[in-house]
């Protein structure tokens, strides 16, 4: 068997094929996220009750919202379940 990646061997064979390496969101979401990302490790950023945001995950969500402000092409948020 050739050395090849395991996923991308498997994706390649199905007839519905997943691209595995595309990118999730657009250039300007992503310098959105980098901006959010680089407040969050000076600890400059707030959430919006006003508390330092100390998560990756939490200053990831901001700069993808703050990108949504600005009309960037980012998907809709994902719907919480109660």
């Amino acid at each position: 068997m050739r050395s090849v990646d395991s996923e991308s061997y498997i994706a390649a064979r199905h007839t519905r094929v997943i691209r595995m390496d595309m990118a999730k969101y657009g250039k300007a979401a992503g310098k959105s996220v980098e901006r959010a990302m680089r407040r969050e490790k000076k600890g400059t950023l707030r959430s919006g009750s006003g508390g330092k945001v100390t998560s990756r995950k939490q200053a990831i969500a901001i700069g993808l919202s703050e990108a949504r402000k600005k009309g960037v092409k980012v998907p809709k948020k994902k719907a919480v379940q109660p």
